[in-house]
């Protein structure tokens, strides 16, 4: 994880702990170093990752550096953001897309009551 960086860095050892066995939902951001759209939306993964600190977790996979889980979750494209909750998967978006709508997405798995 980067200095000040609120987000978890995911690798194909620590999925299960880290996304799958989580008590608070998850955003996984499927991405690579040289997807265009993946270094647009950073900066909106980063800010989510600060403002649901301790209501949801936010976490980015690099792709070429752990394939397993994109084979396991059929990632075809990126980015591909994935949202965990309980240990499935509840929703997704394909590319990049407005803070506004990843924020609602979020704030709608944080808020529910388990």
């Amino acid at each position: 994880m980067a200095d000040n960086a609120k987000y978890v860095t995911i690798t194909d050892a620590n999925f299960q702990k880290e996304v799958v066995e989580s008590d608070v939902p998850v955003l996984v951001d499927f991405w690579a170093e040289w997807c265009g759209p993946c270094r647009v939306i950073a900066p909106t993964i980063e800010q989510l990752a600060k403002e649901f600190e301790g209501r949801a977790k936010v976490a980015k996979v690099d792709v070429d550096s752990n394939p397993q889980i994109s084979m396991n979750y059929g990632v075809r494209s990126i980015p591909t953001l994935l949202y965990f909750k309980d240990g499935q998967v509840v929703d997704q978006l394909v590319g990049a897309a407005p803070k506004a709508v990843l924020a609602e997405k979020l704030e709608n798995l944080s808020g529910q009551i388990v």
